[in-house]
Parts: structure tokens; sequence; C-alpha cells
């Protein structure tokens, strides 16, 4: 156990974890800019192009092919880091989550504050009238998944190309701005907007958890290079 990080989490009141790919990597969903991610896999187009606005709108067929085959894992189940998140939640000692995540695995595990950067695959909408579908709508749907109405439903996730969700990241600031303590956790923090987030938080126990570098560690009070599924189950 990293005695440091033990002792700054008992002594904080308002932690907040920032977290990415790599949280859920240990729960079996692919980190896209890993070595083993979806941007070392074969497909027909680079998943960036795939999954941005752009391609989504004039090739839907195709996104939802790759869409169901590569971002959709129902069977997926919280692993420690969510579990350790979800009990200092419930402790009263985490203040939020902020996620780049769409996999609801914070949720599922318990977390009741999570700030969803980049959307939800659980949450799906028809981009005619506005009629909610669950994940299991589009999984088990075929082509384009379509709404009673005839219109198209589209999942609630921030596709490349496609802003921010305003209220989302203002909450997200504001969590960061009041944290006594920052964990950030299994992200190279390469994504931006949402890695500038980081910037907000100016306190002095800003902790960065990561199997490798990132643009950040100098800023950081803290390192640690465990996976972080083993860092966090030792922890208080």
């Amino acid at each position: 156990m990293n005695e440091t990080l033990a002792k700054w989490i008992t002594e904080s009141k308002r932690i907040v974890f920032f977290g990415g790919a790599g949280v859920s990597t240990e729960s079996g969903i692919p980190d896209f800019r890993s070595v083993d991610g979806l941007y070392n896999q074969q497909y027909q187009y680079p998943p960036e192009t795939i999954l941005s606005h752009t391609f989504f709108m004039r090739r839907p067929e195709e996104f939802f092919r790759f869409y169901r085959n590569k971002m959709l894992f129902p069977n997926a189940e919280p692993n420690a880091a969510h579990v350790k998140l979800a009990q200092w939640e419930k402790e009263g000692r985490l203040t939020g989550v902020v996620t780049q995540n769409i996999d609801g695995l914070h949720q599922k595990a318990g977390s009741k504050k999570v700030f969803e950067l980049h959307g939800s695959v659980l949450r799906n909408h028809c981009m005619r009238c506005g009629k909610f579908y669950d994940m299991e709508y589009v999984m088990n749907s075929t082509g384009v998944p379509r709404c009673d109405c005839g219109g198209t439903v589209k999942p609630d996730v921030v596709l490349y190309e496609e802003p921010l969700d305003d209220a989302v990241v203002a909450d997200a600031c504001t969590a960061i701005e009041q944290a006594d303590m920052l964990i950030i956790g299994g992200t190279s923090l390469s994504v931006y907007p949402a890695a500038g987030l980081i910037d907000l938080y100016r306190g002095h126990r800003l902790v960065l958890v990561n199997k490798s570098a990132t643009p950040r560690d100098s800023r950081a009070d803290l390192i640690v290079r465990d996976p972080i599924g083993q860092a966090f189950s030792e922890l208080p």
C-alpha cells in the first residue's frame, strides 16, 4: 500500500476522482490508445473516423456495425477501483467522479455523483422525437436502430466533432475547483478539452495513478505506477 496516498485519503473530505479508459480495462473494456486498444486493431476505417459525427451522419450502418461490436460491453462488471470510489462517496469523503468513460460502471458500482463528460452507452434517444431507448434496444436491433416514429436512435455518446455537454462540464469544473484532493487515474491526459479540466485544481494533493507517464506528471504531488484496480484495492 502507498502509505502517503492512504494517509491523504483518510484526511481528505472533498476528494474528486478524474478517470479515463484505464479505469475500465480491468473490467474487460479495451482502451482506445493502449497497445491492445482499438487503435491497434484492424478495421475498414480508423476508430477516430468511425466515431465522428460526420461518419455517423453519412454512413450510419457502418457506424452501428462498429459501435455494437466494439463499444458495447453489457456483461462488464465494476472492478476494485469502481467499488472503492463508491465506498468513499458513501463514507462522505468523495464528492464526485469525473469520467471520460461511457460504460456506466461507476453507477453500477454504486456511485451517485458521476459527471460523464463523454456521455453514456446506456442512454439513447430518437433524433426526431426524443424518445428514450436503453442499450439493449440498440444492441439487439439490426442496421440503423429506428424509433417507433421512424427516426434514427442515436447513442448519448459524445462523438468526435461534437461538443461536450455544458451542464456536465460546469458541474465537473465546480467539483474539481472545490476539491481538497484530486486523484487522476487510468488516463493519458491527452484528450481535450476533458484533460484541461484538471488545471482548475488548486490544492496540493494531486495524485496520478497511471501505468505509463503522462504530460502532467510534473504537476503531480504523488505518482503511483500500479494498475489502478490493484492500487485502490489496498487503500482504506
